[in-house]
């Protein structure tokens, strides 16, 4: 029926010619150069992918003030209510009036994605900690394989892979699998290869498989962030052939792709890394990566300096390298210490404006640290999990493998700037303001052993709203307070999806909050299972009006609604109609204004999940002084929970509350009495 229906939706009469494989194979390539060949080209479906919806302006204003019900007592609700009915009547009519016809004329992308790019690049805050996240890698399966050497270049090896096969299109669309057996299969990959691109979305929807937007992928490499005044630039270049090396705040530059395209033998790579690794100069008095960590249009100036002063061509080299990688040269003492070491290090050996750096501690500890502007998880993941996955069980070389006899002192280049008095001024500040920004920062993480998403599945609850259920009891208890979260969600089921914003607050868990934190013993064990059950229903509607499922895109929501229902924050409407009509020289809608507006916008809650077999821990900085950042997973069996904060939050504490909220929603979904 499936193969009918493809045959039926594609022009007769066109004529299809060989895929990128087959022109490969004509050639005669090595195969080994590749961590793929997938038969279907990897840009196949992003001609097709459906184009992210603008809500209705009456839903909008509707989702937001469900979610201000929480945070609002009724005089204040009542005057936001107003705010709202005025701006849905007015002003807001005709921005969205606008809105709808400038998407229309811009259809190769999404209404959000010029603004997203627009705040992250004129943002002047400094990218470390306010911007940049951190993934950490399990350790290698085989542990002689965790030897930093070793790792550094079957890590690195993977990366080139990727990139080989990524711009080969032979690296496997991203695809969001809701039935695998039909759709992940030869059978229908030799099939859809054939459909034209403008149709083969459809094509993949028609067996229950979503296809993200895969756009954000060619920033991954060559990439780097330009420090401009007022606005920042993305920069790449796609023709460097080199990797940028850093170690003991020290540059080094070498080829992993020969003239022909060629991925530098690993015996190579291995030497020259090997070769940096001995050198054993002391570290520099004026570390340059101490720029990255400033204040955007500070550094901009700085850097105009650097390039006056003679050092455009090696600031180039670093500019376009084909990635960052950080050797440092001790190991990791416990997961707070690499959460620390990942997030932000001593920032001497990161360089925090490339699109990511790969770093590699002593011990074979490795993460990836990424710059927010250019692209999202969905992308950083895909590449992160591809990279895991072939160095692990693929690796280029072996622990005992020896390093090819080459040269190094010729092939690695060690990059040396001139550096000026202002220039060395600068970077003493930038120290200065770095190490004393780091000392505020206080990280913790549990793991809650008592169970996971396969008790909460039992229950028939999503495991998504407990955790998030959790953190709202967790402010409550410590803090007495119900406040604006943040729970981050991809749109990338949509040609050019950034993310949405899911307001896990509401007057669901507030409620279930209060019952638990302040009242446990006035209610029954079924009374509190019922709370959580309606926590979580909301929760679910909530996560399927934002994006496409659990977060995560997670499958009981893809199961029970159509793309046209997906892609209905409320977040990002309300800010590209602020962004619209800024750049229309309009005064600011008082709904703008509203206190309600600023505080539900001050996430002092901000937090994100993913879970992926390659992933240890992942972490990122609150997004105001006062808030928590908050990294978890929902694994089988237990609970994950990486939580960051500043002087005046208590990380320790706010695990401490998390952790006696899931006990406590673990009683009572057993059944059990709920000590006060």
């Amino acid at each position: 029926m499936v193969v009918g229906l493809l045959l039926r939706a594609w022009p007769r009469g066109l004529a299809f010619g060989p895929g990128a494989l087959s022109r490969l194979l004509s050639t005669g390539f090595d195969p080994g150069q590749y961590l793929q060949l997938s038969i279907v080209p990897t840009m196949h479906y992003q001609d097709s992918l459906p184009r992210l919806p603008i809500p209705k302006l009456e839903d909008t204003i509707r989702r937001y003030l469900s979610a201000q019900k929480p945070l609002l007592d009724d005089g204040q609700f009542r005057k936001t209510e107003q705010l709202c009915k005025s701006f849905e009547n007015g002003i807001g009519k005709e921005l969205h009036k606008q809105l709808v016809a400038q998407d229309k004329q811009n259809k190769h992308t999404s209404y959000i994605s010029g603004p997203w790019f627009d705040m992250y690049l004129t943002a002047r805050d400094p990218i470390v900690l306010n911007f940049n996240p951190f993934m950490s890698f399990n350790p290698d399966p085989k542990s002689e394989y965790n030897d930093q050497l070793t790792r550094a270049t079957n890590m690195t090896v993977s990366a080139v892979r990727f990139l080989k096969t990524l711009r080969a299109d032979l690296l496997e669309p991203e695809v969001f699998h809701l039935n695998p057996a039909k759709s992940d299969t030869d059978t229908f990959k030799r099939l859809i290869r054939f459909v034209p691109s403008s149709l083969s979305w459809y094509g993949a929807y028609l067996v229950n498989a979503y296809p993200l937007d895969m756009s954000q992928y060619f920033r991954l490499f060559n990439s780097t962030r330009l420090p401009k005044p007022s606005r920042d630039e993305l920069f790449t270049d796609d023709k460097a052939r080199h990797l940028l090396v850093l170690r003991k705040g020290h540059f080094y530059v070498f080829d992993v792709l020969d003239q022909d395209g060629n991925i530098v033998s690993a015996s190579e790579i291995q030497a020259h890394l090997k070769y940096i690794l001995s050198d054993s100069s002391l570290a520099p008095e004026f570390p340059l990566s101490y720029l990255t960590s400033e204040n955007r249009d500070i550094w901009a100036e700085l850097r105009q300096k650097l390039v006056s002063g003679g050092n455009e061509e090696t600031l180039r080299k670093v500019d376009s390298a084909v990635f960052c990688l950080c050797l440092d040269d001790f190991p990791i003492k416990d997961l707070v210490h690499l959460s620390h070491n990942m997030l932000h290090g001593d920032g001497t050996n990161r360089w925090f404006d490339k699109s990511f750096n790969l770093i590699i501690a002593k011990d074979g500890t490795a993460a990836i640290h990424f710059e927010h502007a250019w692209g999202d998880g969905v992308a950083v993941l895909r590449f992160f999990n591809e990279v895991f996955k072939d160095s692990t069980q693929a690796p280029a070389i072996t622990p005992r493998s020896q390093p090819a006899n080459t040269d190094s002192s010729v092939a690695v280049q060690k990059l040396n700037f001139k550096l000026n008095d202002a220039l060395k001024t600068g970077i003493s500040a930038a120290k200065e303001k770095f190490d004393a920004t780091m000392k505020t920062l206080t990280i913790d993480y549990i793991q809650f052993q008592r169970g996971g998403k396969e008790f909460l599945k039992k229950q028939k609850l999503s495991p998504d709203s407990v955790a998030q259920l959790a953190f709202q009891m967790a402010l409550l208890q410590q803090y007495g307070q119900t406040v604006a979260t943040y729970e981050s969600c991809s749109t990338a089921a949509f040609k050019h999806g950034r993310t949405e914003t899911i307001r896990p607050a509401s007057i669901f868990t507030k409620r279930c909050s209060e019952a638990f934190v302040r009242e446990p013993s006035k209610h029954s064990a079924g009374e509190l299972q019922h709370m959580i059950a309606k926590c979580s229903t909301h929760h679910n509607q909530l996560t399927k009006e934002a994006a496409m499922g659990e977060t995560g895109f997670g499958e009981h929501a893809l199961r029970s609604c159509c793309p046209r229902h997906w892609g209905q924050g409320f977040d990002r409407h309300l800010f590209a109609l602020r962004y619209l009509g800024a750049a229309k020289g309009i005064d600011l809608p008082e709904l703008y204004l509203d206190p309600a507006y600023r505080q539900i916008n001050h996430n002092i809650l901000s937090t994100s999940t993913l879970s992926s077999p390659a992933v240890n821990i992942g972490g990122f900085a609150p997004v105001v002084p006062d808030g928590f950042g908050i990294a978890y997973a929902v694994h089988d069996n237990w609970i994950g929970c990486n939580v960051s904060a500043y002087q005046g939050r208590n990380a320790h504490e706010f695990l401490q509350c998390v952790e006696k909220a899931l006990e406590g929603m673990f009683d009572a979904l057993e059944g059990k009495a709920i000590k006060s």
